[in-house]
């Protein structure tokens, strides 16, 4: 799903004005695999794996990859379906400068979940 989450978030017009004033790197842990998502002014200007561990981004988001799929779900069960439940039930970890999270917390959780399909009603 990494590879979806460019396209899918320069796609939206409405999250990409969302998150207009987001110029920043940060880090998406998927597993063992660690990718530098570099943002600017809304757009994903890249996603690329991390090659040196001095390589940072402003903070970092990490999780097992089954918590990741899971969240990827068009209907994820209870605890994966948003990254402050996640963070509660201890499925994932944040670390680093979280103020850019937390001023704009609906754009990175709409970021994040961006590639997930949406689950069709009945």
């Amino acid at each position: 799903m990494i590879d979806k989450i460019q396209g899918c978030v320069n796609g939206d017009k409405m999250l990409i004005r969302r998150g207009r004033f987001v110029d920043l790197a940060f880090l998406l842990g998927v597993g063992d695999e660690d990718y530098l998502v570099t943002i600017e002014k809304g757009r994903i200007a890249s996603i690329e794996p991390r090659e040196l561990e001095t390589i940072t981004g402003q903070f970092s988001i990490r999780a097992a990859s089954e918590v990741w799929q899971e969240f990827w779900k068009p209907m994820p069960k209870r605890n994966h379906h948003d990254i402050w439940a996640m963070l509660a039930a201890g499925l994932v970890e944040l670390d680093g400068d979280l103020a850019p999270l937390m001023q704009n917390l609906q754009y990175f959780k709409d970021v994040l979940s961006s590639p997930r399909p949406k689950a069709r009603r009945r």
